[in-house]
């Protein structure tokens, strides 16, 4: 059934390629605004192929397609999108660009949707192309949405004040900062088209993206301290324009591209990994300076004032109570065979909803038994949910959004009643000896995240396993769970963020993993901020992470004999501070069981 529907959308795809001469069309999961997580009426790419996860792209030319993830969702693309259909392709090893230049025909016009694309992906395939007399032509709307006759429209939610007692400064600060930036650069404006970067600069927030609170705008920063936000006139409050004052014009978002026109001769800040081609296009066909840079706003943002960060601790903490009801209620429930992947994400919810406090997941909860947690971005629906089996290893990672801040916690713990097996516990605990190792890090500034990251695999890589994903993301403030720049990964593959210095304030994740396919996962995640650290006689600034996130570790899957009496010290020490952290707020057996499991491992 579902292959004869998507057939059904190819086949229509393709008929609307025709109409438009077109030899092929590249489909990604994107917005307008390049963002990680797209609203409904984004979705082109699950509704083309089915595919559920939150990074990916297809193309589609007359006689073949083939769809591109990367690690992460290599065994997800197999269960949900027909093979029959798209041929799999894993972006590390062929990219979209080399794959036009072998598959494309000779002189072929490949469509792309300017308002999807950044101009260096664009630049890419057309010199890849052109040995072959092909090119990329820019579309005038999106041939999906020709053929999409259900698609949703874009959310009208209103726009809200982000009060600076979250936010830690003003809008009018930020404006002034990001026009000093300008000055000192000699430059006139800067776009902003990041969702997440607009509303930190403008201390706005939104509905319009599930699990993550932005409003879709663009905004101009002006080197005056202006700025212009381009905004649908439905999502403006009395309470918004009070907030935003004179200095902030609001216009529609239809305006925004005649008022990157009125920029003529002006020079103008663009990041290309954020702001789609269409943007450079308006503006070097008005005649404006394109300036490619770094969005002012994406370093500022990253380094987390003090009011953000204590935001944080207290977000962390309600979330590690609210994980902590989770665990002791699943170390109760789940050995009887009787929970499910989507019923336990669902009580995991409740839990947090309990909290009265939680305004959104901060992303789809990974609810994940046995062979799903193979899948490191596995997404559970009602076609893929599976019951959670008594001796199994069960994989939640998950997170919630808060006024004060923004979670994501994974924990692996073992389902009863018998004993993990030796492969299972060596496995664990070398992914908790690299968590532990990056933990504990200790770096000079400069430090870029490319040089940690071995820090957490290393233990992994003694016994001949690794794991395909990043090791850590940046964290937003109620903002993007993924935020930039600053990431711990791989510097290969041309992973962005992984040459970002580690700045005091930033905050990433700390998540090694370790995935047998077809049998079981694990991964380990804590949130941590980059901090100074004082060492006597050092030359230099040093840096370090203080852990952000609290919440007990399953001692169960721990094979002692392969930890260090200082691994263990600070197994007992994290412990220690989850107790003092979450016991004021448990009871009853859920504080019994707390005060359990957070006991010495020596004692054990």
């Amino acid at each position: 059934m579902l292959m004869n529907v998507h057939q059904t959308r190819i086949e229509d795809l393709r008929k609307e390629l025709k109409r438009s001469n077109l030899d092929g069309f590249v489909i990604p999961i994107s917005d307008e605004h390049m963002s990680e997580y797209v609203g409904a009426y984004a979705q082109r790419l699950a509704w083309l192929t089915g595919f559920g996860g939150s990074a990916g792209s297809a193309v589609v030319l007359a006689n073949t397609a083939a769809v591109f993830v990367d690690g992460r969702y290599t065994l997800q693309v197999r269960e949900q999108v027909d093979g029959r259909l798209f041929d799999y392709q894993s972006t590390l090893e062929t990219s979209i660009a080399d794959w036009l230049a072998v598959h494309a025909p000779e002189g072929a016009k490949i469509g792309f949707d300017p308002w999807l694309h950044g101009k260096p992906w664009v630049d890419a395939c057309n010199s890849a192309l052109a040995a072959k007399g092909a090119k990329m032509v820019p579309t005038d709307g999106n041939p999906i949405d020709a053929v999409w006759n259900d698609q949703p429209a874009p959310s009208l939610a209103p726009a809200t004040v982000h009060g600076n007692e979250y936010a830690g400064q003003s809008s009018e600060a930020k404006r002034s900062q990001v026009a000093e930036w300008l000055t000192a650069r000699g430059l006139d404006a800067a776009v902003v088209s990041a969702l997440d970067g607009v509303a930190w600069l403008l201390n706005l927030r939104g509905e319009d993206v599930e699990r993550t609170p932005v409003a879709l705008s663009f905004v101009l920063a002006h080197a005056d301290g202006t700025a212009e936000l381009f905004i649908a006139g439905e999502k403006v409050t009395p309470e918004l324009q009070a907030h935003l004052g004179n200095a902030v014009t609001i216009r529609e978002r239809s305006e925004f591209v005649p008022q990157l026109q009125a920029l003529a001769g002006k020079k103008v800040a663009v990041d290309p990994e954020r702001s789609v081609a269409a943007v450079f296009s308006a503006l070097e066909g008005a005649g404006a300076t394109v300036i490619a840079m770094t969005d002012p706003t994406v370093l500022a943002k990253a380094v987390k004032n003090p009011v953000e960060q204590a935001g944080q601790r207290a977000a962390q903490a309600r979330d590690g109570a609210a994980i902590a009801r989770f665990l002791h209620w699943f170390s109760l429930e789940a050995h009887k065979g009787e929970l499910e992947e989507l019923s336990a994400a669902a009580r995991l919810r409740a839990f947090r909803d309990e909290t009265g406090l939680l305004r959104d997941l901060s992303f789809d909860t990974i609810s994940a038994a046995g062979p799903h947690a193979a899948s490191p971005h596995y997404k559970v629906d009602e076609a893929s949910n599976i019951p959670i089996t008594p001796n199994s290893i069960y994989l939640v990672d998950s997170g919630g959004q808060y006024l004060d801040g923004t979670t994501d916690i994974t924990r692996t713990v073992w389902v009863g009643p018998g004993e993990p097996s030796p492969e299972h516990k060596d496995r664990f605990t070398r992914v908790l000896k690299g968590h532990i190792t990056l933990a504990q890090a200790t770096f000079p500034k400069g430090t870029v995240g490319a040089q940690l990251d071995s820090f957490a695999r290393m233990h992994l890589w003694q016994a001949g396993v690794d794991y395909a994903h990043g090791t850590g993301h940046g964290v937003g403030s109620f903002l993007s769970v993924h935020e930039g720049p600053q990431r711990i990964a791989k510097a290969s593959g041309g992973q962005a963020g992984t040459g970002q210095a580690l700045l005091a304030g930033m905050i990433l994740s700390n998540e090694p993993g370790y995935y047998k396919a077809g049998e079981y996962g694990i991964r380990i995640e804590n949130l941590v901020l980059v901090e100074p650290r004082t060492i006597p006689g050092a030359e230099g600034e040093y840096f370090g992470f203080e852990t952000l996130t609290f919440a007990p570790i399953d001692a169960t899957l721990v094979e002692l004999s392969l930890l260090t009496q200082d691994e263990i010290a600070w197994w007992n020490a994290y412990h220690a501070q989850v107790q003092a952290i979450l016991a004021p707020q448990l009871d009853g057996a859920a504080l019994a069981w707390l005060k359990a499991v957070c006991a010495p491992l020596s004692a054990r």
